[in-house]
């Protein structure tokens, strides 16, 4: 008797079912044609299915062959972004894997927009973009859009410390901080957002990256000349912020931004600063709908 070799399909040992199982970091170009043109994107994917507690292995391969179809079809046919992609796979995930229940799939890729100094000269900044759907059989599909950006913030906490130092040995020095800020500690800022797209509706990534950056003390640029770097610090230390700030301040621009959108919408922002006084960072997060933040 000849016993099949597809192994995948055999009875589990231990019948646990799994939330996902896939392959990651699969590289592959997307050719994206928005209203200002196209861009090439040298994109890194990650494919989902659930598993059930019975069945031992997931037919990985579908999911690379799911990826090369929808994917390098872009190249020839560009897409209107990440989200038409992840959507679009995840739906044909749950049709390979008929024994799954869900499906995910997640695109990030470097992304480059022209930013120009205080000063006014220009260079291209590197930032990440993502594109995620999760998809229920027989339930929600909710595709979402977004972005990583860097940049820096200038701690309040210690700039006011630093000024009730000087003014207990000159008090007369308050006049001076009423006209130039006080000294203190920066931190290289990690912010994301990630927000669902309602159907029928786009979120522009050029967007969310203006977004994030106009919530941190200030931007941070990859050429800057000695005028440009003093404006920068002079900048970060005129608009001191937390990562509860950040996060706060990227919430109430969204919903600015997209008051139309329903509440049902999710929407996700972390903000991460990397401390140059301590060992260790500050993160700030919020999970949440466009509902409960109206509240």
């Amino acid at each position: 008797m000849i016993k099949s070799d597809d192994v995948q399909n055999q009875r589990a040992e231990q019948r646990f079912k799994l939330t996902r199982v896939g392959v990651t970091g699969v590289k592959k170009p997307i050719m994206v044609k928005r209203p200002w043109g196209k861009v090439t994107l040298d994109a890194t994917i990650d494919v989902y299915v659930d598993l059930p507690s019975d069945q031992k292995g997931s037919h990985m391969s579908r999911n690379v062959e799911v990826t090369s179809e929808v994917v390098d079809r872009s190249v020839r046919e560009p897409v209107r972004g990440l989200e038409q992609l992840t959507s679009e796979m995840c739906d044909i995930l749950l049709e390979r894997h008929e024994y799954a229940s869900y499906s995910e799939v997640d695109i990030s890729a470097n992304y480059y927009l022209e930013r120009k100094s205080p000063m006014g000269r220009s260079s291209l900044e590197n930032y990440r973009i993502k594109g995620r759907t999760e998809n229920h059989r027989g339930g929600p599909k909710r595709t979402y859009i977004g972005v990583t950006v860097l940049g820096m913030n200038a701690c309040p906490c210690a700039m006011e410390s630093v000024k009730n130092q000087y003014l207990k040995k000159d008090p007369s020095l308050e006049r001076l901080f009423d006209l130039v800020p006080t000294i203190t500690h920066n931190q290289r800022n990690r912010s994301t957002i990630m927000i669902q797209v309602p159907e029928g509706e786009e979120v522009e990534l050029n967007d969310l990256i203006d977004i994030v950056e106009s919530s941190l003390s200030s931007p941070t640029h990859e050429i800057l000349k000695r005028r440009d770097e003093a404006q920068v610090v002079i900048d970060s230390h005129e608009n001191p912020k937390f990562v509860e700030d950040v996060v706060r301040d990227i919430l109430s621009r969204i919903l600015k931004r997209y008051s139309d959108f329903p509440d049902p919408t999710r929407i996700e922002v972390k903000s991460e600063s990397e401390e140059s006084i301590h060992k260790h960072n500050a993160l700030a997060e919020r999970i949440t709908t466009f509902g409960e933040l109206r509240k």
